[in-house]
């Protein structure tokens, strides 16, 4: 199952792709998500951890284009490059994201949606990894047995941030 989102990657796929985001969190218990698996993301070039609540998406203008998006700022593993661009497709305000640890891009981070993502459907989640450029886990729940589900996660406050979340690598599976 895939979550219907943007990417934006190199100057081509800027220019075709189209981006749908929400100004808000996407609520854990929302229905069109809730079954999806939550996955581990790390920088293919260093294996650092960027994120342990990574969600697997599809570029809406082309669905052969995979990613994986997040709901929560990744925090210490990664920072802004360059400087925020649109795409001809959408006027998103984007800015790349390289990881820290070996300072390789690895995605991108939606500073601004623009209307129309605003009012369309979408996850909800504002930074994006190239699937290119991560390697990702599946986590499992608490009993290492099943497969820890969007639905499973508790609901964030403003507060809580990606540190927080980490998992130990038990709870971890390839």
């Amino acid at each position: 199952m895939y979550t219907w989102v943007g990417f934006m990657w190199s100057e081509t796929e800027r220019a075709r792709g189209f981006v749908h985001f929400s100004r808000t969190t996407m609520s854990t218990s929302n229905a069109n998500f809730k079954n999806k698996c939550v996955t581990q993301v790390n920088c293919i070039f260093c294996d650092s951890l960027l994120c342990t609540r990574g969600m697997k998406a599809v570029l809406l203008a082309d669905t052969e284009v995979e990613l994986f998006s997040t709901d929560i700022p990744p925090n210490r593993t990664v920072d802004f490059v360059a400087s925020c661009y649109s795409t001809e497709s959408c006027k998103c305000k984007l800015r790349d994201i390289a990881c820290l640890k070996c300072g390789n891009v690895v995605g991108y981070h939606v500073v601004a949606p623009c209307k129309p993502c605003l009012l369309s459907c979408n996850n909800g989640h504002f930074w994006m990894f190239n699937s290119d450029a991560v390697s990702t886990l599946n986590r499992v729940d608490a009993t290492g047995v099943n497969l820890l589900l969007w639905g499973d996660l508790p609901e964030l406050d403003d507060s809580e941030n990606e540190e927080s979340t980490s998992p130990s690598e038990e709870e971890c599976i390839r």
